[in-house]
């Protein structure tokens, strides 16, 4: 029998279409970005997130901070204002930084990166010759 409303659908020739989105639901941590000559300075609030689950990398000029947070409590939640999810967060950085130097360090829920700009990116003074 054929669908008779736009509601309705004929379950027996129906494709699934691929999925291209994922149906997680992230949150996106606060962030903080500072360059100064040296490079760039970044701060993000990541609260809950394991060290060992936080995901840092930069590929095609996109930096990507991600990491699984979630803190399973016992017993039922009677009130809650806040929950806990995956956090995802990408910025376009310049080609002009060091990625092979950056470092991360994350202590009491806050991850900071410094990525140092390439040496031929660094600004740097021409002396002038009096002839």
């Amino acid at each position: 029998m054929a669908p008779n409303s736009l509601t309705e659908r004929n379950e027996m020739n129906v494709e699934t279409r691929e999925e291209t989105r994922s149906n997680e639901r992230f949150i996106r941590p606060a962030v903080n970005i500072i360059e100064t000559d040296e490079g760039l300075f970044v701060t993000a609030d990541l609260p809950g997130a394991p060290k060992e689950s936080i995901d840092v990398n930069v590929e095609k000029g996109v930096l990507t901070i991600s990491a699984p947070a979630g803190v399973s409590m016992p017993g039922t939640a009677v009130y809650r204002e806040f929950e806990l999810g995956s956090y995802f967060r990408q910025f376009t950085v310049p080609e002009t930084l060091d990625h092979n130097k950056a470092k991360a360090d994350f202590a009491n829920g806050i991850l900071t990166l410094r990525i140092p700009k390439a040496e031929i990116a660094k600004p740097r003074r021409i002396e002038v010759q009096v002839s």
